[in-house]
């Protein structure tokens, strides 16, 4: 399944955007998600279904000012 994630397009199997983000190496329930613009909760992450052209954001909170 194709998806773009921060702007980039990947070619993978992942059926959720918890898997997603163990496929991509995203680690810790600190990080910010959203899919094609809405936020998605840690919590949800497991059940939040992916599809084909899913524009998925992940965002780490920075330091500094």
């Amino acid at each position: 399944m194709k998806l773009i994630v921060n702007g980039e397009e990947h070619e993978l199997q992942a059926a959720t955007l918890a898997q997603l983000l163990v496929f991509l190496e995203y680690d810790g329930d600190w990080l910010a998600t959203a899919v094609n613009g809405e936020l998605v909760h840690s919590a949800d992450r497991r059940i939040h279904l992916l599809k084909d052209s899913d524009r998925i954001e992940v965002l780490s909170p920075m330091q500094g000012g």
